[in-house]
């Protein structure tokens, strides 16, 4: 009894004061129902109020960017730093330039980044940011002018040893460009205030491919210990952005057949598998294309399938590779019916809670993004330790550390979440690793 109080008084006084931030109010949820035992047998813990803690940002900054676009015409748009917890080291997360982007995503994002970053066992903490500006069908001038103006307010409240922003949803190599450049000259300073910049100034081998590319390694080690392997497993990809597009290409490398890629717009399908071949023009033509996945159809490299998404695909493996809530109740029992056994998150948070607890209660693989997507932080932890060090590595060793990482992180999981017969719950190992580090941290900091 005294473990549900515990749960229904912090989830109460979070739903209280956030009550409409529905995407950070879930995930929350999500995690609270893992560690509150936790927390409950660990009389440091409670002393500390450390899961209450944990889940309030530390801080929160919010700006209004004004900008000047290239047709001498003002434009409003809103900015936003979630800092969430610095235990561990420093503010460590994206920045996401989309129309939907609001403080619950961000908040949500954040939390969620926070113990994403401990598994790692980099010395990072948890934060993320970004704006309501859409980038599509901007010239490449309105994009430099908003992330200068972005970075204008922005650059008081980071830095290599305080907060150290990424890419995200629709911040590429481009964005982190213009707003690195901007640091720097407002700063005066050449540092490592951002990772996933260009190979000429800072940046890092491999962190464009890593989180897809960890998303596959993860799953090997998930077969490793499933005596089994990719080679021959049918999967579903969900997204055509860099995340999935690495991914099926890995995927591929590793034998298995990738008969799906996806956008908001609909579904490219292909029974035989898509070839290497394909997966790499995706790659190296999806920012000149306003559909690629069409344009592979008209090519003969799949078949389009309007408003469609994968869920409905028979497979061995699914990889929500899009964005949060994507996968619901209805499709988790499709894929379920259809034979699915495993489902690792590419995406932050893409499956429903309802969905969730469905693979969980069926005793099928599930991954939570924070274990299975954690690749590209940790190539971004890599990167900073490379500006620090003011070196840059080659791109083999970096791919062997990435591999080793997320083996290290499908380790713990293991270690934390293996139940009755053997089966492995590794959403709840992977909450509850993470807090251990996390709450050992705050603990040893004290209040």
């Amino acid at each position: 009894m005294a473990q549900q109080s515990n749960f229904d008084e912090i989830y109460s006084f979070l739903n209280e004061k956030f009550e409409n931030e529905s995407e950070y109010l879930q995930a929350v949820h999500e995690v609270l129902e893992d560690i509150i035992p936790i927390y409950n047998a660990n009389s440091d813990y409670k002393a500390f109020d450390i899961v209450r803690r944990l889940c309030l940002p530390e801080r929160i900054i919010y700006f209004t960017v004004s900008w000047m676009n290239s047709s001498g015409e003002i434009e409003v748009n809103q900015g936003w730093r979630v800092q969430h917890n610095s235990a561990m080291g420093p503010y460590k997360g994206g920045l996401r330039f989309h129309p939907t982007v609001n403080l619950s995503v961000l908040k949500f994002l954040a939390f969620e980044q926070c113990f994403k970053n401990a598994l790692t066992g980099l010395p990072m903490g948890g934060g993320k940011g970004g704006s309501d500006f859409d980038p599509k069908g901007r010239s490449d001038r309105d994009i430099m002018l908003f992330c200068q103006s972005f970075m204008r307010e922005l650059q008081r409240h980071i830095g290599a040893n305080t907060d150290v922003p990424a890419g995200d949803i629709n911040v590429g190599a481009r964005e982190i460009g213009y707003l690195y450049g901007e640091y720097r000259r407002l700063n005066n300073r050449f540092e490592g205030v951002l990772t996933g910049k260009g190979l000429e100034f800072g940046g890092s081998y491999v962190r464009t491919e890593a989180t897809g590319f960890g998303l596959i390694y993860f799953l090997q080690a998930v077969c490793q210990h499933q005596n089994t392997q990719i080679d021959g497993k049918t999967i579903v990809v969900s997204g055509a952005g860099n995340v999935a597009l690495h991914a099926a290409l890995k995927a591929v490398e590793k034998g298995g057949k990738v008969v799906t890629l996806s956008n908001s717009r609909g579904l490219l399908y292909n029974a035989s598998g898509l070839t290497d071949t394909a997966i790499k023009w995706a790659i190296e033509n999806r920012s000149s294309s306003g559909n690629i996945l069409e344009e592979m159809a008209k090519d003969d490299m799949g078949t389009w399938e309007e408003n469609k998404t994968p869920w409905h695909i028979e497979c061995d493996i699914a990889l929500p590779c899009a964005t949060q809530n994507e996968l619901g109740e209805k499709d988790a029992r499709t894929l379920l019916n259809n034979g699915c056994r495993m489902v690792l998150e590419g995406a932050n948070m893409p499956c429903t809670n309802k969905a969730q607890a469905m693979f969980i209660d069926e005793k099928i693989t599930y991954v939570p993004g924070k274990a299975s997507n954690a690749g590209g932080v940790a190539l971004s932890g890599l990167e900073m330790g490379q500006n620090a060090m003011f070196n840059q590595r080659e791109a083999s060793v970096l791919d062997e550390q990435l591999y080793t990482i997320m083996a290290n992180i499908h380790e713990r999981c293991v270690s934390e979440g293996k139940i009755e017969s053997g089966f492995v719950n590794y959403m709840k190992g992977a909450n509850i690793a993470s807090f251990r580090r996390l709450a050992d941290a705050m603990v040893a900091q004290g209040v």
